[in-house]
C-alpha cells in the first residue's frame, strides 16, 4: 500500500523560504518519478514540480527559478526547497505518485 507523508509547511513572510519533504513507503521509491502539486483556496490543484527516477526535473513557470525539487532514494524522500516565496504561493502542497496523494501540508505566505 502506497503511503506519502508530507511535512515542512508553515507560515512565512514574503521573500522567505520553506523546505517541504515527502517520505514514500509501500513501493520501490527509486523506480518512480515523483511530483509536487498545490491547491490554493478556491482554485484547482496545479502541478508545481516533478523529478524523474533519473533525476530530470520540471517546474511550472510560476515557480521556475525559485523552487528546487530533489530526491534521496536512500531515504525514500522527495524534497521541495522553496525560496523567495510570494503570497500567491499560499496553498496546500501535495506529494504525488501516479494516482496516489499525500495528506498535504499547508504553506501560508503572508506578512
Amino acid at each position: 500500500q502506497v503511503q506519502l507523508v508530507e511535512s515542512g509547511g508553515g507560515l512565512v513572510q514574503p521573500g522567505g523560504s520553506l523546505r517541504l519533504s515527502c517520505v514514500g513507503s509501500g513501493f520501490v521509491f527509486r523506480y518512480y518519478g515523483m511530483n509536487w502539486y498545490r491547491q490554493a483556496p478556491g482554485k484547482e490543484r496545479e502541478h508545481v514540480a516533478s523529478i524523474t527516477r533519473t533525476y530530470l526535473t520540471n517546474y511550472s513557470d510560476s515557480v521556475k527559478g525559485r523552487f528546487t525539487i530533489s530526491r534521496d532514494n536512500g531515504m525514500n524522500t522527495v524534497t521541495l526547497q522553496m525560496n523567495n516565496l510570494k503570497p500567491e504561493d499560499t496553498g496546500v502542497y501535495y506529494c504525488n505518485l501516479q494516482d496516489n496523494w499525500g495528506q498535504g501540508t499547508q504553506v501560508t505566505v503572508s506578512s
